[in-house]
């Protein structure tokens, strides 16, 4: 229990069908009753959901999540209120340095009671299921292609070496193969 709110894995009995919400991330609002202006504050330490973001760059599978949670009962539902953080890892799309940052994001979503009829996100029963929300929040907070600079000069195209560990790098004039028989020659020409 936390702060009077349970999470964890709970069962829900709807309409004679046994439906099981389990993770982290399943928070049980019943002590809020459907009371309009009801509200609890809860903070949440949670391991992170797998692939919650890209290849390139995420929250890794198992890492901490810290949130920061308000519910508030409203007419329709539940309000839910947040902000969640943690730390992403990955690698710079320039250069491949690996990074490292604390991302956080905020959310605000309503959870509506089962009995309006709507499809999305509603509760079930007296449960609420955060991960879609913080899912959602998380991977469009992250950047697409993240870099770890502006001015990150990337990689040399010919030898591979990071450019901004040697801004001076540089390589001899760059001859295509299929003429280099050419340039033997002009070479034999401007000894004679």
């Amino acid at each position: 229990m936390i702060n009077g709110l349970r999470a964890g894995r709970c069962v829900v009995y709807v309409d004679g069908w046994t439906n099981v919400l389990s993770g982290p991330l399943v928070v049980d609002t019943q002590e809020l009753g459907r009371r309009p202006g009801n509200e609890r504050s809860l903070d949440l330490s949670v391991a992170a959901p797998a692939d919650l973001g890209s290849d390139v760059y995420g929250v890794p599978e198992g890492s901490d999540i810290a949130i920061e949670l308000r519910l508030e009962a409203v007419m329709d539902g539940v309000l839910a209120t947040g902000t969640a953080s943690a730390q992403a890892t990955g690698e710079c799309v320039r250069c491949l340095v690996g990074l490292d940052d604390e991302i956080v994001v905020d959310f605000q979503e309503l959870y509506l009671y089962a009995d309006a009829g709507e499809e999305e996100l509603s509760l079930e029963g007296d449960l609420l299921d955060l991960e879609p929300v913080l899912r959602d929040a998380v991977v469009l907070a992250l950047p697409q292609n993240p870099v770890c600079g502006p001015e990150c000069p990337g990689l040399c195209p010919e030898c591979g070496a990071r450019l901004a560990d040697d801004p001076d790098h540089t390589h001899g004039d760059a001859i295509d193969p299929r003429w280099a028989a050419l340039s033997r020659m002009t070479e034999t020409d401007n000894k004679e």
